[in-house]
């Protein structure tokens, strides 16, 4: 066989490695992109549930610190802002206040001993605890899938690919999730 047939032959192997491998680079980025959704939909299930429980915990505080109506009306506005929310910014934003709103209606449940005993009050309250627990793993899978898919698309050769593909932001805390609320009697 002549090195002039040889050269061709070589060069349609080396094409059809390049195209295969194309391929595979593409397809490990539609992956990723996908697992990237799937984490941030698992995250709104979780954040659904949260939202789904808030009534029936407004209600119950309602009826044994109906004056506090400040805080009570600012959960739910709180919520409304997370269930108007249509982007994944906008919603880690409004679940960043609804927290934020939370966390000041759990103080005020503090301060009064008999809905602290209340086994309605303690069932929901555990269950918001056992949610925000899932929703805190979800933001951490959330946020590892986001990194896992942002590096592919900026690393060599995921980013000769990439033009299809957008960079996604992480979950952060909302600013000020670090202060606890202030609550006054």
């Amino acid at each position: 066989m002549s090195i002039w047939l040889l050269i061709p032959l070589i060069i349609v192997i080396l094409l059809v490695v390049l195209v295969i491998a194309a391929i595979a680079v593409y397809n490990n980025l539609v992956k990723l992109r996908n697992r990237v959704d799937n984490a941030w939909a698992q995250m709104e299930v979780q954040l659904q549930r949260r939202n789904d429980l808030i009534p029936n915990l407004v209600e119950t505080v309602k009826g044994y610190a109906g004056h506090e109506s400040k805080t009570l009306q600012a959960v739910t506005q709180a919520r409304a802002a997370v269930m108007g929310a249509t982007t994944p910014n906008q919603k880690v934003e409004a679940e960043g206040a609804l927290t934020g709103a939370l966390k000041g209606l759990l103080a005020v449940a503090e301060a009064y001993p008999e809905l602290k005993a209340n086994g309605n009050f303690q069932q929901l309250q555990a269950q918001l605890a056992d949610t925000e627990d899932k929703i805190s793993y979800m933001r951490q899978s959330y946020n590892d899938c986001v990194m896992t898919y942002n590096t592919a698309i900026q690393t060599f050769p995921g980013m000769l690919l990439s033009g299809a593909f957008q960079p996604r932001e992480s979950f952060s805390a909302a600013e000020g999730a670090d202060v606890a609320p202030k609550v006054s009697f």
